[in-house]
């Protein structure tokens, strides 16, 4: 059986982030049910597009269920390892929560456009905690186990033998906004499925958006999509 791997960046020492951080603490309590690998980028500085290609590549000789991950995420479920394996029964990629659609212009998942307005209700999945802990404040944006074109990075997990049958990666020029976007049209341009699964995870952040690096990415990623949006709009 492929050991999980956990794939994450961060910008504490290894120490610190086992000490400081969500996710090390989460993975200090779930240690004994949830044993997994680790594949750690302490007091990191590159973008995350990089570091998570680097796992990819250093899966080949030693394939694992990657687990790409922010570090200020909290694991909740007792069972979450086993419960990651079964949503990778139904999906290729899984996350939290997502968008069944996507339309030209979006700037995240969850938002239509620049101006951060949320999309129809209807098509958007699962739930995604926010705050230091638990309890916390629940966003539940509706039925997980659906089909989506777009994931919330603060979680994206694949089986990285998928990843390398349909040449799937990050691309670098993403290397903190829309890299999440970026890697999920990717993988369904190259056929794998992507799906939201039933997931207990607290994020302490809520995102960083309307920055000057935030709007140049933004620029970036509806350049190289631009062809293919219109078409898409064309179809419609």
């Amino acid at each position: 059986m492929k050991p999980v791997r956990i794939v994450c960046g961060t910008r504490h020492s290894q120490a610190d982030f086992l000490a400081k951080t969500a996710l090390g603490r989460s993975l200090i309590a779930h240690q004994k049910l949830n044993p997994v690998d680790v594949c750690l980028f302490p007091e990191n500085r590159r973008g995350l597009s990089e570091i998570y290609n680097t796992a990819i590549e250093q899966a080949r000789g030693n394939p694992a269920i990657l687990v790409f991950i922010h570090d200020d995420v909290h694991l909740l479920d007792f069972q979450w390892s086993q419960n990651l394996r079964e949503g990778l029964k139904s999906f290729d990629v899984i996350g939290a929560a997502g968008n069944t659609r996507i339309v030209p212009g979006h700037s995240s998942w969850v938002f239509i456009n620049d101006r951060l307005t949320i999309d129809d209700r209807s098509k958007l999945s699962g739930a995604v905690g926010h705050g230091k802990g638990f309890p916390c404040r629940l966003a539940n944006y509706g039925a997980a186990g659906q089909r989506c074109k777009l994931l919330d990075g603060l979680l994206l997990a694949v089986d990285s033998e998928r990843l390398h049958e349909r040449g799937v990666s990050f691309d670098e020029q993403f290397q903190f906004d829309f890299y999440d976007l970026d890697f999920c049209r990717t993988a369904d341009e190259k056929g794998l499925r992507l799906g939201t699964w039933p997931m207990s995870v607290v994020h302490e952040s809520e995102g960083a958006f309307n920055t000057p690096a935030w709007h140049d990415a933004y620029q970036r990623y509806t350049r190289k999509y631009a062809t293919r949006d219109a078409v898409d709009t064309v179809a419609v």
